[in-house]
């Protein structure tokens, strides 16, 4: 049985902590905060420790980083370079090159490192790539995602870098490239140096377009993706209660140059449905032994160049 340390016991990191603890594959835990650390001890009897030297002692198969996004790089880094598999949280670093240098690393050395883009091993998700790959809706034109909610706001990194790295690694997902150019603008209301809302236009190789809407300052809660194509329609709102894919039989046709609506009943297409988190750390587990190709540092990099870039555009506007 594999055995997989978690670094960071706040709110998404006792996520970890707790499926791990439920796959049986939970060995370890790092919290600074002893009260805290404490805490989980007792809930999770697994070794614990207050600093990554002290579990660097033990013979762990993986870890997980859960700790806040300024400390990802450095984390990262330390374990790599001592020749371990990891997995680390959205976004996996705070810039371009510092992602890359931990890709480049973990080649070096040999071992695993994956990025937890936690959509990518969402049961709807995974089956709307499939039917996208199937030709379901045809040529693919262009798609579009939503993360919008009143909260919570974060006062060390803006809107765009708390929720887009979701959006733009399902996005790159479901195209199978790298955006080829970047638009992107937004707006500071309740923080000097914080952006509440941002609107990032994508460009993709073969004339596919797509945007990504994301803010905390926003009356209602909307997760969704929408992709359209020559053939037809597919929308998933994973914040609706019946997390539904809906293929929309609907397209534009030419006769004699005229363009013609053509519409037929609206399908609701089956998925399994499952825990992502569960799915993403079983697949880390297993492939700790063979390779990581589903969320692997380099998709990882490729998200943070985009963010990276929109930022760039945003504060040029400023």
């Amino acid at each position: 049985m594999k055995s997989i340390c978690v670094i960071g016991g706040g709110r998404w990191g006792q996520n970890h902590i707790r499926t791990l603890f439920e796959m049986g594959n939970l060995g370890g835990i790092v919290e600074s905060n002893p009260k805290r650390l404490n805490e989980l001890l007792e809930k999770y009897p697994v070794k614990g420790f207050q600093d990554v030297g002290g579990a660097l002692q033990e013979d762990f198969d993986g870890f997980t980083i859960a700790a806040p996004a300024p400390f990802h790089y450095d984390i990262a880094k330390l374990l790599i370079q001592n020749g371990n598999n990891v997995l680390v949280e959205k976004p996996m670093t705070l810039s371009a090159e510092t992602s890359l240098e931990l890709v480049e690393l973990a080649k070096a050395k040999g071992v695993q490192l994956m990025v937890g883009h936690v959509l990518l091993f969402h049961p709807a998700i995974r089956k709307i790539k499939e039917l996208i790959d199937s030709g379901k809706i045809g040529e693919l034109y262009y798609l579009y995602s939503n993360r919008l909610n009143l909260g919570t706001v974060r006062t060390e990194e803006n809107v765009f870098w708390s929720f887009a790295p979701h959006d733009i690694s399902v996005l790159n997902y479901f195209v199978g490239e790298t955006p080829e150019g970047l638009g992107s603008k937004g707006a500071k209301f309740l923080q000097r140096d914080v952006y509440d809302y941002t609107m990032t236009q994508l460009t993709y190789p073969n004339n596919i377009h797509a945007h990504i809407f994301v803010s905390w300052l926003h009356p209602f809660k909307e997760h969704r993706v929408v992709v359209i194509g020559s053939k037809g329609m597919i929308t998933f709102e994973d914040s609706s209660p019946e997390k539904e894919i809906k293929f929309y039989n609907k397209h534009i046709e030419f006769e004699q140059g005229i363009p013609i609506k053509v519409e037929n009943p609206t399908e609701i297409i089956p998925y399994e449905k499952g825990q992502p988190l569960t799915e993403e750390l079983k697949y880390f587990v297993e492939n700790l032994d063979k390779k990581i190709e589903v969320a692997d540092g380099k998709s990882g990099y490729e998200v943070v160049k985009v963010l990276e870039m929109a930022q760039q555009l945003i504060d040029a506007k400023q």
